[in-house]
């Protein structure tokens, strides 16, 4: 399996940071209180299975949304990070502690964190102001876990070691022009939500004030913008063209709408999709012809100078 990158949050706003970095390890709780090491399958869907229901009857005041996605990341950082997997955590003054995972899941009974990893922190840290404006958006994601693997090349070259190439599939790549200026979309989506046609009848979705509707993790990838109707009945997932090949598009959509309904919406929700490209063509209009469920917006870019 190719190395790995993530962002790991150490208490709220990096508190914990320091202290983990100087005992030499990451670690969890989302109060899940119990040794792991025979209960962590190689499939996180099932570590979920068993556990959501654990978590909800310790905080009966959570949502099956953020149970799933706690248990989710609790699952990350027990088994789904690799040894030789980097990890990034923030120590709240600007700055990034980095490290490297060197052992495998071990249980503390009573510390702060008690499901833990153990880590080789480097000596240097990575400046926030020194990253691209994207890796500074992917690292400022709510959530405890933050796949940023996508930000390999950046990463390593920050880190004086290494560089490792992430490769695309050629084959799902459309428009390199296109893809160029959709792959900011996302961030101006969230922004501007509210003055959009979606923003006036969904919410991306928000589990005690914090937004954990972006790039939502699900078993086949993570899901661009997760929304909620305001009546609370339907779940929306909304997918980003970026370049990718129609049809290859709307199948993702299908697969992240069928894992939504299937691990993440209550009996009396329904889901809908909707993919957001530069313009549509024969394969999408094809492809969405037999569904019902899943509509098609076309963005539109206004670009002036004016003297």
């Amino acid at each position: 399996m190719a190395k790995q990158y993530n962002r790991v949050m150490l208490g709220r706003g990096g508190i914990h940071a320091e202290q983990c970095v100087n005992e030499g390890f990451i670690g969890a709780d989302f109060d899940i209180y119990q040794d792991l090491t025979t209960s962590l399958p190689d499939n996180w869907k099932d570590f979920n299975k068993e556990f959501v229901p654990i978590f909800l009857q310790n905080k009966p005041e959570k949502s099956k949304v953020a149970a799933g996605l706690s248990c989710g990341m609790l699952w990350t950082i027990c088994k789904g990070l690799q040894i030789d997997d980097i990890v990034l955590s923030p120590d709240g003054k600007g700055y990034y502690y980095v490290g490297r995972i060197i052992g495998n899941y071990y249980y503390v009974p009573n510390g702060l964190f008690p499901h833990r990893r153990k880590v080789e922190w480097f000596s240097e840290k990575i400046a926030r102001a020194d990253m691209s404006k994207e890796l500074r958006g992917s690292c400022g994601s709510i959530g405890t876990c933050c796949n940023i693997t996508n930000y390999a090349a950046e990463i390593e070259s920050l880190i004086n070691a290494h560089t490792t190439i992430i490769s695309c599939n050629n084959d799902e790549v459309e428009d390199a022009a296109e893809f160029a200026m959709e792959k900011h979309l996302e961030d101006f989506l969230i922004k501007n939500w509210k003055s959009t046609p979606l923003g006036k009848k969904y919410d991306i979705y928000e589990e005690e004030g914090e937004l954990i509707g972006q790039q939502y993790p699900s078993d086949t990838g993570p899901i661009d913008i997760l929304a909620i109707s305001k009546d609370r009945k339907t779940l929306l997932v909304i997918e980003l063209k970026k370049g990718r090949a129609s049809d290859v598009v709307v199948g993702q959509i299908q697969r992240y709408m069928g894992y939504i309904k299937e691990e993440v919406a209550e009996s009396n929700q329904t889901v809908r999709g909707v993919i957001i490209g530069l313009d549509s063509d024969t394969r999408s209009k094809r492809a969405l012809s037999v569904t019902n469920n899943i509509e098609f917006y076309k963005y539109q870019i206004d670009f002036k100078l004016v003297k």
